[in-house]
């Protein structure tokens, strides 16, 4: 356990990638493999299940600290963070002559998952007592099941590679898919030579960088194809042994919330990976993210839903042909492969993403701005020849996005960060202008600004505050900030009748009073 706090001090305190590679690495040679396998499961998101409530470990901690509930809300509400606020009011009191190793207190967390509240709670409690406040900070992320770290995946990958000299490629592989530090082994999730039993296991995904403005100066026009860029779930479609694998770029499986596509199982030829968009059809056209969303969360979608906004995948690529993986072939031939499987199978549910017809980069920038006619977020440009590459890679892969929609907001609300900004009001609600001449929200961003910039707005909400509500601060209604958005829809869920898709600061509009802000009709009238 010492060792795993070591490593989530060193990598949270430094922004440089290499070292934070160092720190695992060395990690990934002095732990046994029973904890490089609870770190690995950590650190991609497949934490253990939290056995207590927050607001158990919140009186818990109150008790522990001998002070009144209350005032541990206030401390809460002051720090930002539970896990901080819980470490730092408690104190150390033995010292254990045993030192328990990660995997061994994850063991302990899980077994007390059917004891009484009671029996927890003791358990909670002598733990916070026999810990240091930094191994007291990590337990408490584990026991809440709130652990995050400023590390990717794509770094953990590159580490364990390193670590144990093999190929990163083949890393990423291994960690994909829906495995469970419960249920296998480090020696059989990693160092097997033999291929996985795991049919559902999905490829990593390969992904694109935005484009440099200097591209289409330097590029042949010729050794490139483009796609539209569509506003969807990026997903891999796997049809093996007559069974349908619907995995999200996140690693979430997600076949239940689209029931439609089980049919693809009887359809295409088993050995069968697609890489492709999920979206939603409304009236036979490509639909909106936010009609997606409605699909999201639901894990049993009735037959009314489906009949009226039918899923379906707009295929990019093939990844795995008969069985074989074809990620090193050329573009061109998987593509082709693709286009012939797709004309034999036809179906609604499956539809080829075609390249687009352009011989100039005049021509390009002009498909690039019709883009969200189409309910497109722009352009996708692929070297002809490429592979298929794992995670983030410059060079063969572009997004060409079109510009954010615009509009001048007013910052009304605003909350704590988290993390590092913990002690910053960095999360913000911001409003624009109704009919009646009052601020209405309609959006929340926390991106965008410099460090400068926010420790400015930071210190102006804390002496502009007129209420508290929690952890919200509502502030004196001043400063305008111009946000920019990629898309807007209707929204009966929202007060102001609109929703925006991923809001995030452009600038602070000094050079703008309050009543310059855009009005509601304004963004309305941006609705296609």
């Amino acid at each position: 356990m010492k060792k795993f706090v070591t490593l989530f001090n060193t990598i949270d305190q430094t922004n440089k990638t290499s070292e934070k590679v160092d720190a695992l690495v060395q990690y990934f040679e002095t732990v046994n493999d029973e904890d490089k396998l609870w770190t690995l499961a950590i650190f991609t998101g497949r934490n253990p299940k939290r056995i207590v409530t927050t607001t158990q470990l919140k009186i818990w901690a109150a008790e522990a600290a001998q002070i009144p509930y209350w005032l541990f809300e206030e401390s809460y509400q002051m720090v930002g963070d539970l896990s901080e606020t819980m470490a730092s009011i408690i104190k150390q009191q033995t010292v254990s002559t045993v030192e328990y190793s990660l995997t061994e207190w994850i063991g302990k967390l899980l077994k007390m998952k059917n004891e009484p509240d009671e029996v927890k709670a003791t358990f909670i409690k002598n733990a916070w007592f026999s810990f240091s406040t930094d191994e007291r900070f990590v337990f408490n992320k584990l026991s809440s099941g709130a652990f995050r770290m400023g590390v990717s995946q794509k770094l953990i990958t590159r580490a364990l590679a390193k670590s144990l000299h093999t190929d990163e490629n083949k890393i990423a592989h291994r960690l994909m898919g829906n495995w469970s530090a419960t249920s296998t082994t480090f020696e059989q999730l990693i160092l097997s030579t033999s291929d996985t039993d795991d049919v559902s296991k999905p490829y990593p995904f390969y992904l694109a960088y935005p484009l440099e403005k200097t591209f289409e100066e330097t590029e042949s026009i010729q050794n490139w194809i483009a796609e539209y860029k569509w506003d969807g779930i990026r997903s891999q479609l796997i049809v093996r042994n007559d069974e349908m694998f619907l995995w999200s770029r996140g690693e979430e499986l997600i076949n239940e919330q689209f029931p439609e596509l089980q049919t693809l199982a009887k359809i295409l030829p088993n050995g069968t990976v697609i890489d492709g968009e999920l979206l939603l059809l409304d009236d036979n056209k490509i639909g909106s993210f936010q009609l997606l969303q409605t699909r999201i969360g639901r894990k049993k979608p009735s037959a009314k839903l489906i009949q009226k906004n039918p899923a379906v995948i707009i295929a990019y690529d093939l990844l795995e042909w008969e069985g074989k993986d074809i990620r090193t072939l050329p573009l061109t031939e998987r593509r082709n492969l693709l286009a012939k499987l797709l004309a034999i199978t036809p179906t609604l549910y499956l539809q080829f993403s075609k390249s687009l017809n352009f011989n100039s980069w005049d021509q390009l920038i002009e498909l690039r701005l019709q883009s969200r006619i189409n309910n497109s977020e722009g352009l996708m440009l692929k070297q002809k020849y490429s592979a298929y590459e794992v995670g983030r890679k410059k060079g063969n892969w572009w997004k060409w996005k079109v510009d954010p929609m615009t509009v001048d907001a007013v910052l009304i609300y605003a909350m704590s960060g988290s993390g590092r900004r913990a002690n910053l009001y960095t999360d913000y609600t911001f409003a624009v202008w109704d009919n009646t001449n009052q601020l209405v929200p309609f959006a929340k961003a926390y991106s965008g600004l410099t460090d400068v910039e926010i420790k400015e707005v930071d210190t102006w909400i804390r002496k502009n505050t007129i209420d508290k509500f929690g952890p919200v601060r509502s502030v004196n209604a001043q400063l305008v900030f111009e946000l920019g958005f990629e898309d807007i829809n209707f929204s009966s869920r929202h007060k102001s009748g609109i929703a925006v898709r991923f809001p995030r600061i452009l600038r602070w509009r000094k050079d703008k009073k309050i009543e310059e802000a855009d009005t509601l009709e304004q963004l309305k009238k941006l609705i296609r």
